[in-house]
């Protein structure tokens, strides 16, 4: 999904944190735990369940986060060229899609959540993270946090590499939040996992929000991106595929347990996200609780 080449945002949408100070997630184990840990959030976790991160009542955003850095992300057409802009201008459009869908199909008012783009750290309302954790989305804060390297490490591990696949994991993030303003999103429970279980039927509500915004992305006079094609559709299809609890289990060696699950094998995300993208309603995304 490519972006109108001449469409000019009016501000920036996104902020760059500038990163800073050290870390506070120790992780153990050298190579080991690192990829232990990226293999959990490449799933989209939560990474305050996983790294010890506390919520805070505010945002933990150091002096200096957040001042520039996007001055190349004017247009359209760097949308298509840079991935950071890519992700900025997904969020313009995130925006668009659920202003008008989401006070029509669930009676609540749409308030956007920030986006933070990061590169090797950054402090959040939830704690701080690292690279390692992947993009998340802090309710404390209400923002989306990318470092967009991330991308990378997708393919690596099977994910599509056109922009639909990047921008479904954006869109994922947003479900997040909009399951936030929904009062759904704290009913997630990942001490309690399984292919049944509330943690999974949030990651998959979130991939079925994710296919709706693709639903409504490329129609109307304020649609900023260009029809979808079927290869774009495709990438973001191996890409959901890719990041099943089943296919990481085995791309990590491991037997495949369902009763570990806590984000959806690879065909209940890929379910999940047709089940939005070919209906277009909140409605075919389930019921949490």
């Amino acid at each position: 999904m490519t972006f109108k080449s001449d469409f000019q945002k009016g501000g920036d949408r996104a902020r760059r944190s500038s990163g800073g100070g050290r870390t506070g997630i120790a992780v153990g184990g050298g190579l080991g735990g690192i990829v232990l840990i990226g293999l959990f959030l490449l799933l989209g976790g939560n990474p305050a369940e996983i790294l010890g991160l506390q919520q805070s009542d505010q945002p933990a955003i150091e002096q200096g986060e957040g001042d520039g850095g996007l001055e190349h992300c004017r247009t359209g057409a760097d949308a298509n060229e840079y991935t950071d802009c890519r992700v900025e201008f997904t969020g313009i459009s995130l925006d668009r899609v659920w202003e008008g869908q989401l006070p029509e199909q669930a009676g609540i008012r749409y308030t956007p959540p920030e986006i933070m783009l990061f590169s090797g750290q950054v402090s959040s309302g939830c704690g701080r993270a690292t690279s390692a954790t992947g993009p998340f989305y802090c309710p404390s804060d209400q923002t989306a946090y990318f470092d967009t390297t991330f991308f990378d490490t997708l393919v690596q591990m099977g994910g599509g590499s056109g922009p639909l696949a990047q921008q479904y994991v954006v869109a994922h993030e947003f479900g997040h939040h909009l399951q936030n303003l929904e009062g759904t999103l704290g009913l997630s429970d990942y001490n309690n996992p399984g292919e049944d279980s509330n943690a999974v039927k949030i990651e998959t509500q979130a991939d079925c929000y994710a296919g709706i915004w693709a639903h409504f992305a490329d129609e109307g006079p304020d649609a900023i991106l260009e029809p979808l094609t079927d290869q774009q559709v495709a990438d973001a299809i191996q890409t959901a595929r890719a990041i099943g609890d089943d296919h990481i289990q085995q791309q990590a060696g491991q037997q495949v347990n369902p009763d570990s699950w806590t984000h959806g094998s690879s065909q209940q995300r890929v379910d999940a996200f047709l089940s939005g993208y070919r209906s277009g309603s909140m409605a075919s995304c389930g019921q949490i609780g």
